[in-house]
Order: structure tokens, then C-alpha cells, then sequence
């Protein structure tokens, strides 16, 4: 069984450059896998590894000046979700495109076990901050969806929306808590004075809140091979399109669009004749490193 743990926090790194190296060296010997993101405002990321590889990485991570109080999610899965691991230097760990925010004035963190009780008041509005595919999976019922394709879409949206959410109290959810903390830091700077969010995330709601008390429906796209998961963090059958890394269902696979690694419904006219070309050599590599019993570090 392999240890997937969901992690992020917010506190000053001065020199990016200089956690890097010691970090991908720790995780590297540890035998993990996965993807960290460093920046100035803080880390995150998604690893995976044996119990106490994970272990190592984040005693390293919490050690680190300003992050002793690092939290994570997380969960399983039966075989290794990464390919390989990924230790990259960002301007920001969640792209906003919104200079000048304080992730540290951000709105109020609710518990998964209160979360119900809130976004049922009648005088509160429920956003889901995620992308449109991500919302087509699943969401909360009754949440508004901003249609958006990327996180920095979101301050452009709420511009243009902001009057038809009146002096409503605004209720915000994402994956496992990292965007909410941008997207609420936002919010209050533009003056809104109640905002909440789901401390933790879908993730940590659907791991605590008993599936016969749920308001979640669907599934939880989340970023690794597991594709989606649903209440106890139960993987759910999704497939991940190569070419667009978005979720598609067993019907999805019998459209006519579909090529396995190459396009399917939602990508197939994204990609030039040179990108397709591209994606069916990358499948033909990875078909060929299955047959050796091996994962293809492209997937």
C-alpha cells in the first residue's frame, strides 16, 4: 500500500533556491515520488511513498523555518501514483495572477463536521473555486460554478458576478484547501467582510463526513493517477485523457474522439496534426515500458 499525502503552507521562504536541492535530495533517498512546488509565499505539493518515506519527507518540510505548522491529507493507493519526483521553484505555490495578497488574512476555516450546517443557511452563497472540469465530476449541492479554466480566472469572474451575491455571507471550497486560501486572502481584500472556507478541502470532508450525511455529489478530481475519489477517499472509475490530463468516464472512452494518449471529447481539436504525432509516440513508450513491467516517467 503506498502513502499519498496532500500538503501545503503558507510562510516566507527569502531564498527559494536554497531549499530546493536539500529537499529533492531528502525525498530522492527516501524512495518518494510526486510533485513540490517551492515559492517566496510557501510549499505544496502531492507525494507518495512508503510510510516512512513520507515520513522523512515531511519531518524535512516542518522543520524548515515557518513551517512547523505544516498539515496534510492523506490517503492510498494500491499502486505508485507518480511517475517520478518533480522539485520545481514557482512565483507563487497556487497561480492567481493576484499581486500583493496576504495569505495570511485569509477567511474563516470550517471544519468538514460544520460544513453542512453553514452552506444551508439561506443567507449564504456557496462557491466551488475549481476549474470546469473538475466541477463536472462532482460538487457540493447548491454551489455556484464560475465556468472558469484556470485559477486565474477567478478575480475576473468575481468582478464581473460580485453584485449578485448581494450582502450574502460567502462560503468557498476547493480540493484539499490551497486555492481557498488565495481566493478567500482575495475576497476580504476586496471588501467582502463574511467569508469562510472548508478547512481541508473536499478531501478531508469526504474522509470525515459519513457518506448518509454528505451534501457532496460526484466525484473529487484530484491531480495523480487515481484520477478521482469519492466518500472515504474511495478511488472512483475515472481515467485520465494523457493529452489533457482531464477525467473521462468508460462512456467517454467509446466516443469517437477518443485515442488512448492522443485526444479525447473535450481536447480533440486543441491539438495540432504535430502535437497528436507527438502524443502517439509518448503511448507507444509507455505501452512498451508496461510490457517490460515498468512506468513510463512521461505518464
Amino acid at each position: 500500500m503506498v502513502t499519498v499525502a496532500a500538503l501545503y503552507h503558507f510562510a516566507k521562504v527569502p531564498d527559494p533556491s536554497t531549499v530546493k536541492g536539500p529537499l529533492a535530495d531528502v525525498a530522492c533517498n527516501a524512495g518518494v515520488r510526486g510533485s513540490l512546488l517551492i515559492a517566496p509565499e510557501g510549499i505544496n505539493g502531492t507525494i507518495a511513498g512508503s510510510r516512512k518515506g513520507i515520513d522523512t519527507v515531511l519531518a524535512h518540510i516542518r522543520a524548515l523555518p515557518g513551517f512547523a505548522g505544516l498539515e496534510w491529507k492523506e490517503s492510498h493507493a494500491e499502486a505508485p501514483p507518480f511517475g517520478k519526483l518533480k522539485v520545481r521553484l514557482k512565483k507563487e505555490i497556487v497561480t492567481m495572477g493576484a499581486p500583493g495578497l496576504d495569505p495570511a488574512s485569509v477567511g474563516t476555516h470550517v471544519d468538514p463536521a460544520d460544513w453542512n450546517a453553514l452552506i444551508q443557511a439561506p443567507d449564504v452563497a456557496v462557491i466551488d473555486t475549481r476549474n470546469d472540469y473538475e466541477v463536472a465530476i462532482g460538487t457540493f449541492e447548491g454551489a455556484v460554478d464560475p465556468e472558469t479554466t484556470s485559477f486565474r480566472d477567478f478575480p475576473k469572474w468575481w468582478d464581473e458576478n460580485k453584485e449578485r451575491f448581494g450582502n450574502k455571507r460567502i462560503a468557498m471550497f476547493c480540493t484539499g484547501g490551497i486555492r481557498c486560501e488565495k481566493s478567500t486572502a482575495f475576497l476580504k481584500a476586496q471588501g467582502v467582510e463574511e467569508v469562510y472556507h472548508l478547512k481541508g478541502g473536499i478531501l478531508k470532508y469526504l474522509e470525515e463526513v459519513p457518506e448518509e450525511e454528505s451534501l457532496w455529489q460526484g466525484g473529487c478530481f484530484v491531480f495523480d493517477e487515481r484520477v478521482a475519489v469519492g466518500h472515504g477517499l474511495r478511488e472512483l472509475p475515472y481515467d485520465l485523457c494523457r493529452a489533457c490530463r482531464q477525467p473521462i468516464t468508460a462512456e467517454d472512452r467509446e466516443r469517437g474522439a477518443f485515442e488512448e494518449g492522443v485526444s479525447c471529447h473535450r481536447c480533440i481539436d486543441l491539438h495540432s496534426d504535430a502535437d497528436r504525432a507527438r502524443f502517439r509516440e509518448r503511448q507507444k513508450q509507455i505501452a512498451l515500458a508496461k510490457a517490460r513491467g515498468e512506468m513510463h516517467l512521461g505518464r
